[in-house]
């Protein structure tokens, strides 16, 4: 059976209102049908903090620690609580509602995308797993978080190694397409992490770090050898190919393009009233 050809994307480390805004840009010429389904790979420079789109700025995200980092700043267009992104490899995924391999509902597209994930941690040697909550308190915790750290748990079809959440993502439907990206850890910094939230108390804080130590590890905590970048990007790209049964095709793009992203880049995740706006 002949394999669809998707486009591949990589677009290095970029600010963190570049990389929003190359994936609603993305989002948008799929949906007029301008290009392909697309993977696409980024990272952060400088490193910065990602909130949610339901969050509220002020009132979770300690902004004194955030500048005594030099962190960028910028909401997502996807749910989800806070990511800090540094030593990651950051993936997008684009692609119709209606694709005929894409389910219907939520949960069952965010499994089907996240296969590519899913193979990726398995080119790298890898045991990972899809999180399914069991319990009434784990799908209760879904809706209620306690915390504004996006890895404190895993949710429906997240990737997990021996239970320790390895991958977070979010997905948001706009304009007929599915836009998910995703954060794949190849070290964390939990003390900065932390410091970028605000807690009721250093009490709580502490609870919090000593409960995500126990549900969240990154990539490099689980080998002997470390992985690099370059070998985290070689790994997901064969991984999303097999997941997905695509072909990957690089996308290059146009100088208008360019423009309309640095448009978007400056009218809106530059934009204090997009970001600020709860």
């Amino acid at each position: 059976m002949t394999k669809e050809t998707w486009a591949f994307l990589d677009t290095g480390n970029q600010s963190a209102s570049y990389n929003m805004a190359v994936d609603e840009a993305l989002l948008d010429w799929h949906s007029k049908g301008e290009i392909p389904p697309v993977v696409r790979f980024y990272g952060w420079e400088p490193a910065a903090l990602s909130i949610g789109y339901f969050q509220k700025a002020e009132k979770e995200v300690n902004f004194e620690a955030l500048n005594k980092y030099d962190l960028g700043f910028v909401r997502r267009p996807t749910g989800g609580r806070g990511v800090l992104h540094e030593h990651e490899l950051t993936y997008s995924v684009i692609v119709n509602e209606d694709h005929p391999e894409m389910p219907t509902g939520v949960t069952e597209a965010y499994r089907v995308i996240s296969e590519g994930v899913l193979q990726g941690f398995k080119a790298l040697g890898l045991n990972a797993e899809f999180a399914i909550p069991r319990t009434e308190e784990e799908k209760a915790s879904l809706k209620n978080p306690r915390s504004s750290v996006c890895f404190d748990a895993p949710s429906w079809y997240e990737l997990v190694v021996e239970g320790r959440k390895v991958a977070g993502s979010a997905q948001t439907r706009q304009k007929g397409v599915i836009l998910q990206h995703g954060s794949i850890l190849l070290d964390i910094d939990e003390e900065k992490l932390f410091s970028l939230f605000h807690y009721p108390s250093e009490r709580v804080k502490e609870r919090m770090k000593q409960a995500f130590r126990s549900k969240a590890v990154a990539i490099n905590a689980l080998r002997n050898q470390r992985v690099t970048l370059d070998e985290a990007r070689i790994a997901f790209k064969k991984g999303f190919e097999q997941g997905l049964n695509i072909v990957l095709e690089p996308l290059k793009l146009t100088e208008s393009q360019n423009k309309q992203i640095a448009a978007l880049q400056k009218e809106r995740y530059e934009n204090d009233e997009w970001n600020f706006r709860r």
